[in-house]
């Protein structure tokens, strides 16, 4: 399904995550399809079973996953307002660390409208 870099500065919790999002996302994986139990994804991944468990915990939290007891994890439907009101939260505190770091309002309004942004 996809690969870990244990090489990579960021939690292998956190790569499982991010995995899970971006097939979520791209329309790989449907809502309410079932995913890996967590002993399976452990298996596969090669990782320790409590590394999978924290990811699930982490998406269901983030509301892509769900679970029904005894049968296991979901790929949860959508909630569009709650997923539009936490990708503003990034935009604006992506935009705020920017703004600090001296990048001109300008050229992250240009980056957002799908500019460059390093002209």
């Amino acid at each position: 399904m996809f690969l870990i870099d244990v090489k990579s500065r960021k939690p292998i919790y956190a790569q499982v995550v991010d995995h899970f999002k971006r097939l979520i996302v791209s329309g790989v994986l449907h809502p309410d399809e079932k995913v890996p139990s967590v002993r399976d994804m452990a298996h596969t991944l090669t990782i320790n079973p409590n590394t999978v468990q924290k990811a699930y915990r982490e998406l269901e939290a983030q509301g892509y996953f769900y679970t029904v007891i005894g049968q296991g994890n979901f790929i949860a439907a959508p909630d569009a307002s709650r997923e539009v009101e936490a990708h503003f939260l990034r935009l604006r505190e992506a935009a705020q660390e920017l703004l600090y770091r001296g990048v001109p309002m300008e050229k992250i309004i240009d980056a957002i409208k799908g500019g460059h942004g390093n002209d």
